[in-house]
């Protein structure tokens, strides 16, 4: 009888973390990370040293000194006797509106731009195909410039608005007044306001708004649930009960309700002076800012989006085409659902380059986190290295934020494969 033994297991050998291939690899890789990590070390020791020697050691407490600058575009309250992190922290707002707005317009511009590319009608794709190549092709910084030129050199002085000009009026009943300064719009107030909550003993963020959406945020969930059970009939019978309405009052209903609650109302801005007093101002930087950013940005979104719905297979189009879909049901149900597998990757790098680009806001004044916190703040203090490294942290965390959600919708929306 002849037994069979395993062979004796080699016993691990420190000669084995250079010969052994199975080691190699891991051994050059904690070197390296060892060796920048010494570097970082010892670049980081080097600047505090000669930073102290300057007379400058690395620190923060400039932050809570008075910034002693104003800000023209601000979403909460602040004064320039505001410290210079309330003025960071302003900034910081003020790149997530330009952020938030522009990728939301861009989105939308760039997927209707891009499936009227492909459009059958010869004049439409052509117009398509020339707004995307104009826009692609020319720096972004010149259509900042090139927007505020027009919004400064085309619309009427708040003079105008006196008289002198007939054609300066007032829209929308006289609630609106679009000038060369600026838009004027009603601002949301209310008269039984529930105050303002400190946040870090510095941050003032008004309770009404988190009221708001924190009912919002209810009935967003509220909504989903009903269409999670809408899902399941169909699932379970074929037939998928009519819901929209449901939705459509769990999501305005509680707001209308909270609105009323808290005597919401509008205030209008009225001409005082030379110019208009009152109500919400979106300076001319905002405004131009925003729309080259979302106008630039969606050429390259639409290309994305057109290569996402041509690397969908024809046959699909066919087969929705045999079913009795029409064209338009057949891209919103068919097409377009598939693509967004394609789509979604690319477009991340569109969002962040977005927010990235938005640093640009100084050339026209609009003053963003780097106008404030990587500008003025900088040059008044002195702290060049503490400025910058927070600048940077911030865009860090603002574009590992987009990209965790969009990779997390990214998950939801691809393909699970068995």
């Amino acid at each position: 009888m002849t037994i069979v033994t395993d062979p004796p297991k080699e016993s691990f050998r420190l000669g084995m973390l250079i010969y052994d291939s199975r080691y190699r690899s891991l051994t050059i890789q904690a070197v390296a990370l060892i060796g920048f990590m010494l570097l970082a070390a010892w670049l980081i020791s080097n600047a505090a040293q000669n930073l102290a020697a300057l007379g400058k050691p690395i620190g923060f407490d400039y932050l809570a000194d008075p910034a002693g600058y104003d800000i023209n575009q601000r979403l909460i309250e602040y004064t320039s006797r505001s410290t210079h992190l309330r003025a960071a922290f302003v900034g910081l707002l003020n790149t997530l509106l330009v952020a938030v707005l522009g990728c939301a317009l861009a989105t939308v511009l760039g997927v209707i731009i891009g499936v009227l590319r492909l459009s059958r009608n010869w004049i439409v794709s052509r117009l398509m195909a020339i707004y995307v190549e104009a826009f692609r092709n020319v720096p972004v910084l010149l259509w900042i410039v090139f927007f505020m030129a027009v919004l400064i050199e085309t619309l009427p002085s708040p003079r105008a608005f006196r008289g002198d000009d007939p054609t300066a009026s007032m829209l929308l009943n006289d609630t609106v007044a679009i000038t060369n300064r600026g838009v004027y719009i009603p601002e949301p107030l209310f008269t039984r306001s529930l105050g303002d909550i400190s946040v870090f003993g510095a941050f003032g963020i008004s309770i009404d708004l988190l009221v708001l959406l924190a009912v919002l945020a209810a009935g967003l969930w509220a909504a989903h649930r009903v269409a999670v059970r809408a899902d399941a009939i169909q699932e379970a019978t074929g037939d998928r009960p009519t819901t929209w309405w449901q939705r459509l009052l769990l999501i305005v209903g509680p707001v209308l309700v909270t609105l009323i609650a808290l005597g919401f109302h509008l205030g209008y801005s009225e001409l005082k002076g030379f110019n208009f007093q009152g109500g919400i101002h979106l300076r001319n930087s905002l405004i131009a800012l925003w729309l080259a950013l979302s106008l630039y940005t969606a050429a390259f979104i639409a290309e994305i989006v057109r290569s996402g719905i041509l690397a969908v297979s024809h046959g699909q189009t066919e087969a929705a085409y045999a079913l009795g879909l029409s064209p338009n049901r057949t891209m919103n149900l068919v097409i377009l659902p598939q693509a967004m597998r394609v789509i979604i990757p690319p477009l991340i790098s569109q969002y962040l380059n977005l927010t990235k680009n938005s640093s640009l806001a100084i050339a026209v004044g609009y003053m963003d986190i780097t106008g404030t916190l990587g500008g003025i703040t900088m040059n008044q203090t002195g702290r060049e290295l503490e400025s910058v490294l927070l600048l940077m942290l911030v865009y860090l965390a603002i574009s590992l934020s987009i990209s965790a959600v969009m990779n997390w919708y990214n998950n939801r929306v691809k393909l699970v494969e068995r």
